[in-house]
């Protein structure tokens, strides 16, 4: 039995009946054959791993109370074909109809009396020598950076590799009594004096005083008075709440957009790849970074969406960016080792080249000031947090997400992916899009997933607050087009040839199509 750390435990606190901790991948592969069958495959696969990787078989075990954070044990009545499930689309199987599908998985709870994963092999693709495979992980198990070793895990590095994971015996664990675990607490509570000042009635009054305070700055305000008041009692926690002072979230509200709100259960999920290469080439015409131009993009998407919708706020939008701080010298590869920074999306800059310059400005001073805190600061903040106090606040956050805006109005996250081809028993990986996670008041995620040569976007959004997703998601491709236009620069193609003015006038002719349904639309409603 093994403790979950303070930020592990945090994705559990988070979970409300419309909002969920799981984030979750869409892998695209080839079949090598028609005969190939990913069911047996996929299913042989995690039968193999189950024995040599942790999260694949422990189950939480909650503290009564929320007294304390929860623990992992060995599930000792693990099945795997509650894991491991097969599904198949109706005809014609296309994009719309497969990001449905997911939308409709992700927009489900996952069940707390089982290992938080859940795998689904999907068939009926449009292109019948292809098929998807869904995973969907509990951010409690493991982060981003740890989701990529996961998928490094499943695949190999040439199509006739052999699998290195064979089926080896494992035990399950008893699952601990109440009374165990609240004996485990009584003993943190003695060993930390501080987690002890966290559980008191004092903390719990204070957070309720504070959700009666009518302004968001006000309630900021009071939450940092009840951190400091507690941590002041150890010199280690002072020190601690010291250096998370020296950099936080901006306590003003982020300007309003239509998916700033409560969100619902339920989520709409689109996707588009694009040309690394051609990222690549506009880093280098811009004097930017991948990550500039990604931003870039992201920010004149939102931008036209908005003005679309008559929605676009003078100021600029303010993003969220995970920045994971694994250094690959972790005792336990699979827990939980990110924070995050606060950029400005420059949506209020019309200039295409413009937008790169801010994003690359703003991006450095966001990590100058994280630089300020030291990576495992949110760590311990997190280990010595009440489950209590982090419920509390999670269902204020709830409460207010109508009533006030958050500090941020996106969360665009960029992870880098493999370089190399993977293959899964001869079947190649052609593609892996992100899916991942909105929270109450931030209801759109742009997540994007580098591997080999392609660069893959996955939007994910509360199904009402944003309605015309792949309209969004398109738009980051016309994005790309403008980019291109203004910095002057010609695509290239795989093989470093320039391509032809014909496929530039077909991209024209589908933007045309795009606005073409986009009128449609608006004439309709």
């Amino acid at each position: 039995m093994q403790q979950l750390t303070g930020l592990d435990a945090a994705f559990l606190y988070m979970e409300t009946p419309t909002t969920y901790g799981h984030v979750n991948g869409l892998s695209l592969y080839q079949r090598p054959s028609s005969d190939f069958k990913p069911y047996e495959v996929v299913r042989d696969r995690f039968a193999a791993m189950v024995g040599h990787i942790e999260p694949l078989r422990r189950r939480v075990a909650e503290v009564p109370f929320g007294l304390d954070h929860p623990y992992w044990f060995d599930d000792p009545h693990f099945d795997l074909d509650y894991h491991v499930r097969e599904i198949g689309l109706a005809p014609p199987g296309n994009r719309e109809q497969l990001g449905e599908q997911v939308a409709r998985i992700i927009g489900r709870p996952m069940d707390r009396d089982h290992p938080l994963w859940e795998v689904y092999v999907i068939e009926g693709l449009e292109d019948p020598d292809h098929w998807a495979l869904l995973t969907k992980f509990h951010h409690a198990t493991i982060d981003g950076a740890a989701g990529v070793i996961m998928l490094r895990m499943m695949t190999e590095l040439a199509p006739d590799a052999e699998f290195p994971f064979v089926e080896v015996p494992w035990e399950g664990e008893p699952v601990p009594s109440d009374k165990e675990l609240l004996q485990h607490t009584i003993q943190h509570m003695v060993a930390n004096p501080v987690k002890a000042t966290r559980l008191s009635l004092k903390v719990v009054r204070n957070l309720a005083d504070a959700a009666g305070i009518t302004s968001l700055s006000g309630a900021a305000s009071r939450a940092r008075e009840v951190i400091a008041s507690a941590a002041g009692r150890s010199e280690e926690s002072a020190q601690l709440s010291e250096q998370l002072r020296k950099v936080s979230m901006p306590l003003t509200p982020a300007p309003p957009t239509p998916w700033n709100k409560a969100v619902g259960p339920h989520r709409r999920f689109a996707m588009r790849s694009v040309s690394l290469d051609d990222i690549k080439a506009l880093k280098n015409a811009t004097g930017g970074t991948v990550n500039d131009v990604v931003m870039a993009i992201c920010a004149g998407a939102l931008r036209e969406y908005l003005l679309r919708h008559d929605a676009l706020p003078d100021e600029p939008l303010r993003a969220m960016v995970p920045v994971s701080v694994r250094t690959g010298l972790e005792e336990d590869p699979w827990t939980n080792l990110v924070s995050s920074l606060v950029a400005e999306l420059p949506t209020d800059c019309n200039d295409p080249l413009e937008r790169v310059a801010r994003c690359r400005d703003a991006m450095q001073v966001a990590k100058q000031q994280l630089d300020l805190v030291p990576a495992d600061a949110i760590m311990r903040a997190t280990d010595v947090t009440s489950p209590m106090v982090a419920t509390a606040a999670i269902r204020l956050q709830a409460r207010l997400a109508d009533r006030f805006n958050m500090p941020v109005n996106v969360v665009v996250s960029n992870v880098p992916g493999p370089r190399e081809p993977l293959y899964m028993a001869g079947a190649k990986l052609d593609g892996y899009i992100p899916v991942s996670t909105i929270s109450n008041g931030v209801g759109l995620n742009i997540t994007v997933h580098s591997y080999e040569d392609r660069l893959d976007f996955g939007l994910v959004a509360d199904r009402d607050l944003v309605p015309d997703l792949w309209d969004l998601v398109d738009l980051h491709i016309d994005q790309i087009d403008a980019l291109f236009d203004a910095a002057g620069v010609e695509r290239t193609d795989r093989s470093g040839k320039q391509k032809k003015a014909a496929a530039k006038k077909s991209g024209t002719k589908k933007k045309a199509a795009r606005k073409k349904r986009a009128a449609q639309k608006r004439a309709a409603s």
